[in-house]
Parts: structure tokens; C-alpha cells; sequence
């Protein structure tokens, strides 16, 4: 399958941490790798490197004659975060030039045995906990003895996790819509959809496109789902799996993975199994407990056995910015939920709390929060708002919870990580201030809940910068922040 690229020029499309990981694969396989991107920053970074680079203006203004234009390629490999808009890309698929992403071209260095056996594949995705579920599904596989890494869009490419010596047998890869919209021949060895609500619908155009990219996952040997979201559910029908089965937090029916009595239950790959207790699961609560479920169905599609589940899932810890506990202070507990960034995932924040001063705000990238503050405004007992749409988020408070006091902490003007990255003091400063006032509506009993749901780049450098400075201010409140008025 890649033949076809020895001796020809490949186009990498994107200087980030998928770009870089190209670079020896295509090597490796005999191609010749060119750069290009956007930045004038990145492209000097990669011809100091050593690396042919192209400027984008230069690849859609050429002829498709010209030796230097795109037409030179025999592939062009592309960032998951490029949209199939993006001029470069749009040329290269009009003069008939393939495009894959890093993942997709992944999966045939995978495929040819470029670098050792062919590996197992668990993929995840969702809108919602793909990362704790991807940490849950390597604690299983490292509890059972099975050589693996956790790779994708949890950090590690998977280029990078397939040149390990020794290579692993299974990876249990993380996979963003972005990066499954370009990787359409993965077809996994067990893949789940965790849940799909609405998210980067401006990338994707609208729900349904964004739903058939998660659809992906389904491709493979075994399809998940998750049964207690309805459009995860409803995915089952688009599987092109041989098996698909569910899960639920609920009493499962045959063929699915369930809860009874605090205890996690396997009626799909046998006739009935406890894997573990729900008081085993970290973090506790609703979310906790379905991404445990679709661990544990990745890995039993496998053969894992119940008891290294169990095991597995007793030695997962949640990672930071994931519902993470920062401090109690005057009887107020304050959590980070910086990876909540968007309402679905707000919501199973909001709800595993009583009471709750909800800090907010930042980028929805085109998601509604009506439905999710209609549904939480019962918890309430304020809301403190950051980031460029805090007056979106207000007004839909002022609709569906008015009597819950709001208050917007506003930076003076934009503040943009991308264009001017000293700006991060000036972000910090307005996350300080923000803590304090929500410390100042919060009382004994009640929770400071950072659970933006909104992206955080137009003001942070990333989710776990806003963390980050979320917990540097909490832990510089004092006992008598508490319960003051701003």
C-alpha cells in the first residue's frame, strides 16, 4: 500500500506534534517529506531542521504544471486540525491527489509491518471522557500483562507509539473527530462511541457530519456504544462492525455491559460477569462509571479477563483538569473540570454536585448552552463568567435561571493566546479575579466548580493553562474570601 511513495515527494501539511511524527515514517518508507504550514515561525523551525519547505501561498497560487506546485505530490498528509476547506487541501483533492491524515496514514505503516506485527487497535472516541476512558483501557491492558501505550490525541502520536522497541501489542488509541474524518480505512480491533453532543460543529458543518466522523470507530471487529446517549445509540445502525454491542449505566440486556447493585456488569462476552464496583471507579459519579463500562468492553472484546478489569480499573487515578479536587476552604470544595470544555461535558459535571458555583465561559465553537443551563439551574447558587462568550452564556442564565445572581469578569478588550502569547499574565489575571469572586458567592456546603463548557484559547494558552491558573488562584484565596460579596 505504500509502495507508491518510494522516491516521491509527500506533502506534510502542518508543523504541530502530528507533523513532526511523520517526518522518519515517510523516511523510513523512501518518501521525501516537504513542509508546509501556515506560520512563518513554524516553516523557519523545520528548514533549520534540515527539511524542504513549501509556504502555503506559494502551493495555491502555482500552476498545476509548475514543477513546484502541488501537483509534485504524490500524497499530501494532513494536521487533523486543517479543515477539508483549507485551500491547500482543496487544490490537492481538485488535481486528484490523495489526502490522509496522520492517523490514517498510521494505520497502513501499521499495516505493512514498517516497524514490527501488526497491533491491536482499541479506538476511542466522543464528545465526552475519550481520555480517562483511553487511560482506563491501559491500566486494563497493563493489569493483564499486555505490552501497550496510550496514543492519539491523548498526546503520544501513534507513529511515534509504533516506532517503540520493543513495540506494543495493543494501543488503545484516542481519536478526535478530526483525526477519524481523515483515517477512513482504520478499522479497529474494538472501538467504542462514547457519547456525541454538540461540538466543533464550525469545523464540521453541523451535527450530523460530526456524528458520521465519530461513526468511524464502528468500522472494525467489535462496535461500541454508548446506549444512555441517544445519538451514540443511534450510531449502532451506521456500524459497519461485525458485532456491535452497548453499554448503560443501568440493568444491562444481553449483549451489553451494564450496572446492578454498585457492580459493573458483562452480559456480552459471557453469560454474566462482575468486573468491578462502582466505588472502584475514580472519578466517582455518573460519567466515571460509563467510561469505566466502555474500558471494559474494549478490553474484554480482547479476551481480557474480569479480575485484571478490575484490577485495572482499581489502579486508575483521573488525570488532571478531569474533575480534579484543588482545595477545600470554609467548608467550600473547589474542583477543576478545565476539560469540560463544552456543555455535554459541563453538564455531568454540574449534575455530580448538590450545590454549585459554576465558573464558565470562554469559546462554544457554535454549541447551544440553553438546554444545559435549563437543565442545571436547580443546582445553581451563582455563576462567575470568563471568555469571549460569557454574554451568550448570561443570557441564557437570564432566560432559564434568573434567579441565580451572574456576574462577568471581563478582560478590558480580546485577549488572544494565539497572537501574543505574554499575554498569559493578563488571562491569569482575570482567572484570579473570577476565583475570588466565586469564592465570595460560595458558602458553607457548596461547591466552586470550574466546568467551562467552552473552549479556552481565546483567552489560555490551552485547557490545562486555564487549570492551571484556576488552581494558582484558588490556592491563593484566604479563609476570608469565603462568602464575601464582590
Amino acid at each position: 500500500m505504500l509502495e507508491f511513495l518510494r522516491g516521491r515527494d509527500v506533502l506534510v501539511a502542518g508543523w504541530g506534534v502530528s507533523g513532526r511524527s511523520l517526518i522518519e515514517p515517510l523516511r523510513d518508507i523512501g518518501a521525501n517529506p516537504v513542509v508546509t504550514d501556515a506560520g512563518a515561525t513554524a516553516l523557519a523551525e523545520a528548514a533549520e531542521l534540515g527539511l524542504e519547505v513549501a509556504s502555503c501561498v506559494q502551493l495555491e497560487s502555482t500552476e498545476p504544471s509548475d514543477p513546484t506546485g502541488l501537483s509534485r505530490f504524490a500524497l499530501v498528509i494532513t494536521s487533523p486540525g486543517w479543515r477539508p476547506d483549507s485551500p491547500v487541501l482543496a487544490a490537492a483533492v481538485t488535481e486528484g491527489i490523495p489526502v490522509w491524515g496522520d492517523v490514517e496514514f498510521a494505520w497502513w505503516v501499521d499495516q505493512a509491518r514498517i516497524y514490527g506485527p501488526v497491533r491491536k487497535w482499541l479506538v476511542i472516541t466522543g464528545t465526552n471522557g475519550k481520555t480517562t476512558t483511553t487511560q482506563m483501557t491501559h491500566a486494563i491492558l497493563r493489569a493483564a500483562g499486555i505490552s501497550s501505550v496510550a496514543c492519539g490525541n491523548i498526546g503520544l502520536p501513534i507513529l511515534d507509539a509504533l516506532r517503540r522497541n520493543p513495540g506494543p501489542q495493543v494501543l488503545a488509541v484516542e481519536l478526535s473527530s478530526f483525526q477519524l474524518h481523515w483515517a477512513p480505512s482504520v478499522r479497529p480491533e474494538a472501538g467504542v462511541v462514547l457519547n456525541v453532543a454538540e461540538d466543533h460543529l464550525d469545523w464540521h458543518g453541523g451535527l450530523d457530519a460530526y456524528a458520521a466522523a465519530k461513526a468511524r470507530a464502528l468500522y472494525g471487529r467489535v462496535g461500541v456504544v454508548g446506549l444512555d446517549d441517544p445519538v451514540a445509540a443511534s450510531l449502532a445502525r451506521r456500524a459497519k462492525a461485525k458485532r456491535v454491542i452497548g453499554f448503560r449505566i443501568g440493568v444491562p440486556a444481553d449483549g451489553e455491559l451494564g450496572v446492578v447493585d454498585g457492580k459493573l456488569l458483562d452480559r456480552a462476552f459471557t453469560k454474566a460477569a462482575i468486573l468491578a464496583e462502582t466505588a472502584d471507579i475514580s472519578p466517582p459519579g455518573p460519567a466515571g462509571v460509563a467510561d469505566a463500562l466502555a474500558a471494559s468492553a474494549l478490553t474484554r472484546a480482547i479476551d481480557v479477563a474480569p479480575q485484571f478489569v478490575r484490577e485495572g480499573l482499581i489502579e486508575h487515578k483521573v488525570g488532571p483538569h478531569r474533575a480534579a479536587f484543588v482545595r477545600e476552604l470554609g467548608g467550600v470544595d473547589f474542583i477543576d473540570d478545565s476539560k469540560a470544555t463544552n456543555p455535554h461535558a459541563a453538564r455531568s459535571s454540574i449534575l455530580a454536585h448538590p450545590h454549585v458555583v459554576w465558573l464558565a465561559g470562554g469559546q462554544l465553537k457554535g454549541a447551544s448552552v440553553e438546554d444545559l443551563v435549563e437543565e442545571v439551574a436547580e443546582r445553581l447558587v451563582a455563576a462567575v463568567l470568563i471568555g469571549a462568550d460569557a454574554p451568550v452564556i448570561a443570557a441564557a442564565l437570564a432566560r432559564h435561571a434568573p434567579e441565580v445572581p451572574v456576574v462577568e469578569v471581563r478582560a478590558g478588550d480580546d485577549i488572544s493566546m494565539r497572537d501574543d502569547p505574554s499575554r498569559s499574565e493578563k488571562a491569569d489575571a482575570v482567572m484570579a479575579e473570577a476565583v475570588r469572586t466565586a469564592a465570595g458567592l460560595a458558602g458553607n456546603g457548596d461547591t466552586v466548580l470550574l466546568a467551562p463548557a467552552a473552549a479556552s484559547l481565546d483567552m489560555f494558552a490551552d485547557y490545562t493553562h486555564r487549570g492551571r491558573s484556576f488552581a494558582a488562584a484558588v490556592h491563593a484565596l484566604e479563609d476570608g474570601d469565603i462568602g464575601r460579596q464582590p
